[in-house]
């Protein structure tokens, strides 16, 4: 009887051992696999996090060809009814806000009297005529459709300026670019040593459906910009857009 115990005891031990055996490979390979979980996890969220601090300008897409983006462009430009509303209601609406701004950048002594300016997408001129009513009589704008004697035809991805031809550039019309970087080198090509580049720009809200780009900070910016550093940045209210970044080209 003692013996049948013993060997009872010795089976029960027996299969307890190898019970053991058996469970340990089986908790390593749940083990490893919840490890692997978390290490899917981290990835997943770690390629989230990195999706969402893409640049803060993104280019619209929709655009097969440059000539199709000039296209969409001249839509708007062209749109008889906005022509209308440019040069009648908006015209001494548009003059006033503008000449109230070039005013200001007077008194900060980035524009003067004597200064050579351009102003990129123009349309008809508001912003020309303001210049010329505060004082600053050497002033042209530039657009894809001329608007005689104010507005010059133009593209502001390769402008039909010499190099280092203006004091000080004016846009708001950034949203507008097709290719950012062209744009801004263009500007920093035309610009002369220590002239000034003005830019109304809008981050905090989308609206215009022929824009190019969305910008979300001043960030790419500051980094299109090579040549000229950073004067300062303010909040503007100027027709739809909210920021006034301006930069001077270094000597």
């Amino acid at each position: 009887m003692k013996e049948i115990v013993l060997k009872s005891s010795f089976t029960i031990s027996k299969c307890i051992f190898f019970g053991i055996l058996i469970s340990i490979p089986l908790l390593l390979f749940l083990s490893h696999r919840n490890s692997f979980s978390a290490l899917i996890s981290t990835t997943t969220t770690t390629t989230t996090t990195t999706s969402n601090s893409d640049s803060d300008l993104k280019i619209r897409p929709g655009y097969a060809t440059y000539d199709s983006y000039i296209k969409k462009q001249l839509n708007k430009t062209l749109n008889p009814k906005l022509r209308k509303i440019w040069t009648t209601r908006d015209w001494d609406r548009k003059i006033q806000v503008f000449s109230k701004f070039f005013g200001q950048l007077k008194t900060r002594s980035l524009l003067s009297a004597s200064s050579k300016v351009l102003c990129i997408g123009a349309r008809m001129g508001q912003e020309v005529e303001a210049l010329k009513r505060v004082g600053v009589s050497d002033s042209i704008g530039m657009d894809l459709v001329p608007y005689p004697p104010l507005v010059v035809k133009g593209d502001f991805h390769n402008q039909p300026f010499e190099d280092e031809t203006f004091d000080l550039e004016f846009s708001n019309v950034f949203d507008h670019a097709l290719y950012p970087e062209k744009f801004v080198s263009e500007i920093e090509r035309t610009l002369k040593a220590g002239g000034v580049c003005v830019l109304h720009v809008a981050l905090s809200k989308r609206s215009d459906k022929y824009s190019a780009n969305d910008l979300y900070s001043v960030e790419p910016l500051k980094k299109l910009f090579k040549r000229s550093e950073l004067v300062h940045t303010r909040t503007v209210d100027g027709f739809g857009l909210d920021t006034e970044v301006v930069f001077r080209k270094k000597s």
